[in-house]
């Protein structure tokens, strides 16, 4: 068994996510980084702090079952995430057709082929930013939407070694 990452370091500014052993290019939310009481929903900006890393969906089209300790299912076409502060689901999963506005977690783009679900604004408080994931670049995209993304590769080689003990500290 691999021995568990403790803590990812995510340096907003060189855009870097460093690990152990080596460091990878990352994106961050259009919107810049901001401190974690700042953040709003649809700022596009990327929440500093430090977060545990909580449950990851996976494409099973896509990619195989992921060797990890992180609690992991295959992520559906009617699965989605609230994002409307008014919900009183907000900043949880929900399936489609949904009556409130809910991204959808099923994508063409790849970029959602591994999310690895964090614990930022959790217990929610609506409006203070919500779908704020580690989940996969796209090569059209220079920025996420608040989230962190690196390559698709580098996040499958690090799940063996995530659990729900590590902590993503965006600085």
């Amino acid at each position: 068994m691999s021995i568990i990452f403790e803590r990812l370091i995510v340096d907003t500014k060189r855009r870097t996510l460093g690990l152990p052993g080596g460091e990878v290019a990352c994106r961050i939310g259009r919107g810049g980084a901001v401190a974690a009481g700042e953040k709003r929903e649809g700022d596009g900006a990327t929440p500093v702090g430090s977060w545990h890393l909580r449950t990851l969906f996976v494409r099973a089209d896509r990619l195989p079952a992921p060797a990890t300790s992180l609690p992991w299912r295959y992520v559906a076409p009617e699965d989605g995430w609230s994002d409307d502060p008014a919900d009183p689901a907000y900043n949880r999963p929900v399936r489609h057709p949904y009556p409130f506005s809910a991204e959808r977690l099923w994508r063409e783009d790849g970029l959602y082929d591994l999310i690895v679900t964090l614990n930022h604004n959790s217990p929610p408080v609506p409006g203070a930013g919500s779908a704020v994931f580690l989940h996969c670049t796209v090569a059209d995209r220079p920025h996420t939407a608040g989230c962190v993304a690196i390559d698709r590769n580098d996040l499958w080689a690090m799940l063996p070694r995530l659990s729900r003990d590590t902590i993503l500290d965006i600085r």
